[in-house]
């Protein structure tokens, strides 16, 4: 019998550490600029494989581990930008509180992992679903593998493809984001019969990977949902109301105060559709869970990759942290019943949403996860909660609010990817227990630098400004002040809660004909509340997968332009995170020299990565 590889290693440890620190960064100043985040669990497993070689002993199921640290960073940093900002956008913080951040990340991702525990079995080895990233990442670690036991070369390139589409997605970004040669967008409107029509892009590579990494069908859905706050919404409004001063600027007035909540309500309806939809499927999946470890006990010897964190210590943590989630919630309210409710209510929806999002990752993927929408829920249920028992005067009740959805989203996005993993070491015959446990050590390796890379990119940028607009925490913001002062549009919000449901129709209607283009109402609603610049790179990125795949693109092909997008995205991120350095650190936002007026430079080059990654994924035609 041969001897079981080693997974858990001293470089393995180190390199998971490094990892989930770099892309939790990377991957919080993607979704304070865009409003989205991706998986990064690809671009995790080619760097661990890249550097693991280096050394003479290292084997498929280390990189398995460094990859499931890694990934766990990335996926930590969309619970914390998507909520933990509002606190600062409402004034309730002046700048990040680093122990803060710190211990609310930590805390709501330690949770996340534990709650998912008892999932793994129903939901990957007897539900069956695909987690496509999952797989995907399994596939590229068997081919990293079969490339470094044998002659194989790696024809994607591999850490030489991240590395050179990075430099260039950073390049840009010093460009723009350091010497300001250029403006990030390019944008105009016009005036039809009194309506304001109005459209741009931002000049940004990253966005465009997105939309790549996402597909075509959800850069469609996105665009689509930018396209019914500014090329339906808002004309009708300004055709209604009139509008003050140059067009473009009026029209992004009118946006902001008024159209975006169209998105809100949009995402209400889906959050709500989301846990009405999985209501059977998790009971069922709680239930096989409790006899899949029933007979587990019974089993004399249990396989390997059977083995799970032992379920009686995952309720022994559960039970030694809800102390300080009780401590974190008492120092807002001041009062020992509400903070105990609180506690109480958090780990309920803890749990639930976690078992959504991993229901969610096996069906649509972790990028695809709709962990804004269950947030928002929780947030509004909170915030409804807290104005029955502190009333409408409470100057804390909004800000317990967006607490309780911190810690809810931070296990949620935990839980999508926490399955992801497990679905990776499930085809490859790793141990389900030592990628809970890296799992954790990522969780915890990430909460360390999340909350002085806010305190950066709020010192240089000011989150909430237009060049990182945080969208999901802004989002969070006004839906739990709006339950409190009233101020919310709720005509718009009403509307936007009918176009919600107007889309589950479609999407129901796409499922009864056994349509392969589906209509997830979290990615129109995503689309209706942000920014129009925003959603036509990402559709864009989308449409260059979709011809890739129409051109008869090989796998190589494929895996190329995933690692090409990986890369673009980092690179960028990064370099924004080291442009504000200089500024933290001086006080100054006067560092960088500027160098203006270039803009046609910007497009030119935008145009020229755009080209670059299409010709790069699409197989030309044969001559015969």
């Amino acid at each position: 019998m041969s001897k079981p590889l080693p997974e858990i290693t001293p470089k393995a440890i180190v390199l998971g550490i490094l990892l989930s620190m770099i892309l939790a960064g990377a991957n919080a100043y993607l979704g304070l600029f865009a409003g989205m985040t991706v998986s990064a669990s690809i671009p995790a497993a080619v760097i661990s494989m890249g550097v693991l070689r280096l050394f003479r002993k290292s084997n498929i199921l280390e990189n398995n581990i460094v990859q499931t640290a890694a990934s766990a960073g990335e996926s930590l940093a969309a619970g914390v930008i998507f909520t933990i900002p509002a606190l600062v956008l409402m004034g309730v913080w002046t700048e990040f509180d680093y122990l803060e951040v710190a211990k609310i990340s930590a805390i709501g991702g330690v949770i996340g992992v534990l709650f998912t525990v008892p999932l793994r079995r129903a939901l990957i080895v007897e539900a069956k679903l695909k987690y496509p990233e999952g797989v995907a990442t399994a596939a590229v670690l068997e081919a990293g593998e079969a490339s470094r036991t044998s002659t194989e070369k790696d024809e994607s390139g591999g850490l030489i493809t991240i590395a050179i589409s990075g430099l260039v997605g950073g390049a840009m970004k010093l460009c723009q984001q350091g010497f300001a040669m250029w403006h990030a967008a390019v944008e105009g409107a016009t005036v039809v019969g009194g309506s304001i029509f109005g459209i741009g892009t931002d000049l940004s590579p990253a966005l465009v990977s997105v939309g790549y990494i996402v597909g075509r069908n959800i850069g469609i859905l996105v665009v689509a949902g930018g396209l019914i706050s500014w090329a339906v919404a808002i004309p009708i409004y300004t055709a209604i109301y009139g509008f003050e001063g140059e067009p473009m600027t009026a029209a992004w007035d009118i946006w902001n105060s008024q159209i975006r909540y169209l998105g809100v309500g949009s995402m209400v309806v889906g959050g709500v559709w989301s846990l009405i939809n999985l209501v059977k499927p998790l009971i069922d999946g709680i239930k096989a869970s409790l006899e899949s470890v029933k007979k587990s006990k019974l089993a004399a010897d249990i396989p390997k990759h059977e083995q799970d964190f032992p379920i009686n210590y995952v309720g022994m943590v559960l039970a030694v942290l809800l102390i300080p989630v009780y401590l974190l919630y008492f120092e807002i309210v001041n009062d020992v019943a509400i903070a105990a409710l609180l506690a109480v209510v958090m780990m309920v929806f803890g749990f639930l949403f976690s078992a959504v999002a991993a229901y969610m990752a096996g069906m649509v993927g972790s990028s695809n996860n709709p962990i804004s929408g269950v947030t928002i829920a929780t947030i509004l249920f909170a915030s409804l909660l807290l104005l029955s028992l502190l009333g409408e005067d409470s100057d804390v009740g909004a800000s317990a609010a967006i607490m309780i959805g911190a810690v809810v989203c931070c296990a949620a996005a935990i839980g999508g990817d926490n399955l992801q993993d497990l679905k990776t070491g499930y085809l490859l015959g790793a141990t389900p227990w030592k990628q809970q446990i890296m799992q954790i050590v990522g969780v915890l390796s990430a909460a360390v630098v999340l909350g002085l890379v806010l305190d950066i990119l709020h010192t240089a940028y000011t989150i909430g400004s237009p060049t990182l607009s945080a969208p999901q925490a802004t989002l969070m913001k006004s839906v739990a002040e709006g339950v409190f002062t009233g101020n919310l549009p709720w005509t718009m919000v009403g509307f936007g809660a009918i176009i919600g449901v107007i889309i589950i129709l479609i999407d129901l209607r796409q499922e009864r004909i056994g349509s392969d283009f589906r209509v997830p109402i979290l990615a129109v609603a995503v689309g209706i509340y942000l920014p129009i610049e925003l959603t036509v790179p990402i559709f864009i990125g989308g449409m260059i997968a979709h011809f890739s795949d129409r051109s008869g693109a090989t796998e190589t092909m494929k895996k190329k332009g995933l690692l090409m997008a990986s890369g673009l995205i980092t690179g960028e991120a990064l370099v924004g995170i080291l442009v504000a350095v200089p500024i933290f650190i001086t006080g100054s936002k006067d560092w960088w020299p500027q160098f203006p007026g270039l803009q046609i430079f910007g497009i030119v080059a935008f145009l020229g990565v755009l080209g670059w990654l299409y010709k790069s994924v699409t197989k030309k035609p044969s001559t015969r």
